[in-house]
Formats: structure tokens, C-alpha cells, sequence
């Protein structure tokens, strides 16, 4: 910052104390010589010409009336018979364009029409005491034209004024909108982590659960079955473990950061088809890895149907390439969609899975014969808020409930872009 804007800023932090060091020098340079002008001598001159130099100090932080009590003292001494005090009866511009450019809009035109008046009055005075309509004629227009031009600066000063104010204030604005932004980008990245863990944990939990409990009772007869239950355990466990880490691995920074490469979170920000995937055991780094997409739903339907749920999968129309977010989005609602149904369908449920691709839109659906409709919840799960969650911001709906004839369905239709877009 130059010197002259760290003046200009104390200045404007301490309007008072700099205007009336001001209203103190005039005073001393203009009071002492008031009664040399005055027309008849009057000892109150002086004091009149104080009155009229004193009220400059509230000039910016009080300029409504700091103009009120110059002109007043201005008009009272001009009535009083003096028709000229030089220069004190000058501050009047000085208040003029004090209250121009810090006052209200109604202050400053009453001011401008006050020093008009003002110099009509002294016009016409100036005719009845010299005789000549050209002298007091010339008196009011000179008198006229200094109050308009000071009027005028006065203006153009408000107006730059105005500007800077308004640009101050964007731009803080703009900085309360950045934090803003800031933080809705944050809660937003929790809510999808938050989805991202409840997917993983719900699902790999619900089959363990699952298969630990039809391993118990095979246990004593058919203890092959308890082994294929323990395996699946042991499998889905280390199914949820890897997803955990490649989850949790985009919170972490990479090693390519330090060297400018993109990070996994920065992948996963941009779009890009990677994530972070199982932990390098030789580089302590967490690798990359694709997104679980729509072609992965064939192994999650194969991993629910070996918790003994009999899962068939439909496809109608055309399968084309999706990008990595509705990808994402669809298998994770499947991913939920099978959960609820080990959690509440009961006893040897059987469930479809839809996939019907249309020009505009794909839609999924997962329907089962279960009791799920009629199970009793906790009350604290968040399935089914997340996958309306996931289909919403993508611009799609989904619809929950029993289907005719018995059971649950879920049905969530995604927009897709038109296939020419994807070739």
C-alpha cells in the first residue's frame, strides 16, 4: 500500500478528528480577518464567523446537519445586514459539497436549492444597494455558477464514492459466497462418503450376517455348507476390507502430489475412471482401481445368491457406456437394493433384477417376494434415503414400495446421455 492510501485510509477511520484539526486552522486563518470585510461594525462578526467555521468538524460523520447549521448562520448574519463576509461566507460551498457527497439524497438537492436561493437573495440585495440590475445581476450568476460546479464535483465525487463502496461490498460478498461454496462442497463430500461407507458396511455386513447364521445350522449337518458359509465370510470380509481402503484412500494425498501428478482424489473429483484400490504393500500407496459400474452388478448378484437368495438378472434394449457417476449411481442402488432384501425379506426370498435401457434414460429395478413390506424397522437406516439421494442428483427419480401381489420393489430411473455421445 502507497503512503498516500494508508493517509487516505487513516483519514477516512478518523473523519472527526481530521476535520476539525481542519475547522481549527480555518478558523484562525479566516475569523480574525471577518470583521476587515464586514459593511458596519458589529462586534458579533466575529463570533458569527465561529459559529459558521465550528459546525465543519461534523462535516462527513454528521453533514445534514453540519449544512443545516452553515447555512443557518450564513442566512441569519445576511438578514442581519451584512451582504458579504470574505472568505468565511464560502465555507457555505464547503458545506454544500460536504453534504453532497456524504449526505442523503433529499440533504444534498435541499442544500443545492438553499445555496440558489441564497444567491438570488444576494443578487436582488446587491441591486437595492447599488442601483445597478447588471451589478447584482452578475453577483447571483457568479454566486449561481460556484454553488452548481461545486454541486457537480460533488456529485462526481458521490458517485465514485458509491462505486468503490459497492465493489468493497461484492467483493466481501464474494468471499462470504467462496466460504459458503466452501462449506456445501465439504458437507457435500461427507454425504457421499457417508453413502459410499453405509453401501459397503451395509452389504458386506448383511452377507456376512447372512451366511454366519445358515453356517451355524449347517454346522452340524452338513458341515461342507458351513465351510462354503465360512469361505464366503472370509471372502466378503476381504471384499469390504479392500473397499474400505479404496475409499478411504481419496482422503489421503498420494505420492504423484509432490510431483504433480493426479491424485486419487483429484480423479475422483474430475471424474476420471479411477479410485484408489487394495494397499501396495512395497510402496505403502494405496493403488488405483476402477469404480464398481453397471457391468459389475453380474458379481454382486452372484455374491447375494450365495446367501441363499435366488437372484435373477433381465436386461432389455441396448447396454451402452455410461459415465463413471451414473455408473456408480446404479450400482450402488442395486448394491442397497439386494441388502434390503437379505436384511428383510425373510426366509428363501427370490428377486429380479431389471436393467432396461431406453434412448433417453436407464432404468433399474429390484423386486422381490419377500415379507420386506411388512418388516419391522429400527428406524435409523438410511438406504433408502441415500439411494433417493444418489438418484436426485443425477436428475432421476426413484419410487419405493410393496408391489402388487406381495413383496418389495425399487425402482430408479437415471436420465442418460444419448447414446451418440458415447460411441
Amino acid at each position: 500500500m502507497r503512503w498516500w492510501e494508508r493517509v487516505s485510509a487513516w483519514d477516512e477511520k478518523h473523519r472527526f478528528v481530521m476535520d476539525a484539526v481542519a475547522a481549527g486552522l480555518t478558523a484562525l486563518l479566516v475569523v480574525p480577518s471577518a470583521s476587515s470585510f464586514s459593511v458596519t461594525e458589529n462586534s458579533w462578526i466575529g463570533l458569527a464567523s465561529l459559529a459558521q467555521v465550528v459546525p465543519l468538524a461534523w462535516r462527513r460523520v454528521r453533514p445534514t446537519a453540519s449544512a443545516v447549521a452553515v447555512f443557518s448562520v450564513a442566512l441569519v448574519h445576511f438578514l442581519a445586514g451584512e451582504l458579504l463576509i470574505v472568505p468565511v461566507d464560502f465555507l457555505v460551498l464547503v458545506a454544500l459539497y460536504s453534504v453532497t457527497v456524504h449526505g442523503p439524497v433529499w440533504a444534498y438537492r435541499t442544500a443545492i436549492i438553499g445555496a440558489l436561493t441564497g444567491s438570488a437573495m444576494f443578487g436582488g440585495a446587491a441591486v437595492l444597494e447599488s442601483g445597478s440590475l447588471v451589478t447584482g445581476g452578475v453577483f447571483a450568476v457568479a454566486l449561481a455558477l460556484l454553488a452548481l460546479s461545486t454541486f457537480a464535483f460533488g456529485l462526481v465525487r458521490r458517485a465514485r464514492r458509491e462505486s468503490i463502496d459497492s465493489l468493497v461490498d461484492r467483493a466481501l460478498r464474494l468471499e462470504v459466497e467462496r466460504d459458503q461454496q466452501a462449506q456445501i462442497a465439504t458437507a457435500a463430500e461427507r454425504a457421499r462418503i457417508a453413502r459410499e461407507m453405509h453401501d459397503i458396511v451395509a452389504h458386506s455386513l448383511s452377507v456376512i450376517i447372512a451366511q454366519a447364521d445358515g453356517g451355524r445350522y449347517a454346522a452340524e449337518n452338513d458341515p461342507a455348507a458351513a465351510t462354503r458359509s465360512l469361505t464366503t465370510i472370509a471372502e466378503t470380509g476381504r471384499a469390504a476390507l479392500t473397499d474400505m481402503r479404496r475409499l478411504l484412500g481419496v482422503l489421503r494425498p498420494s505420492t504423484d502430489d509432490a510431483t504433480g501428478g493426479l491424485s486419487a482424489g483429484a480423479a475422483v473429483e474430475t471424474g476420471a475412471s479411477t479410485r484408489p484400490a487394495p494397499h501396495d504393500t512395497e510402496t505403502g500407496a494405496p493403488a488405483l482401481a476402477p469404480q464398481p459400474a453397471v457391468g459389475d452388478i453380474d458379481q454382486l448378484v452372484e455374491q447375494v445368491r450365495g446367501s441363499g437368495v435366488d437372484v435373477s438378472v433381465v436386461r432389455m434394449g441396448t447396454a451402452r457406456r455410461l459415465p463413471p457417476g451414473i455408473d456408480l449411481t446404479v450400482y450402488r442402488i442395486c448394491q442397497e437394493s439386494l441388502t434390503n432384501i437379505l436384511k428383510h425379506a425373510g426366509p428363501s426370498p427370490s428377486a429380479t433384477v431389471m436393467l432396461q435401457w431406453k434412448p433417453e434414460a436407464l432404468v433399474l429395478q429390484v423386486s422381490d417376494d419377500g415379507r420386506g413390506a411388512a418388516a419391522e424397522t429400527d428406524g435409523v437406516g438410511q438406504g433408502v434415503l441415500g439411494m433417493r439421494e444418489r438418484a436426485a442428483m443425477l436428475g432421476g427419480t426413484l419410487t419405493v414400495g410393496p408391489r402388487p401381489g406381495g413383496g418389495y420393489r425399487v425402482r430408479a430411473e437415471i436420465p442418460i446421455p444419448p447414446h451418440e455421445e458415447h460411441r
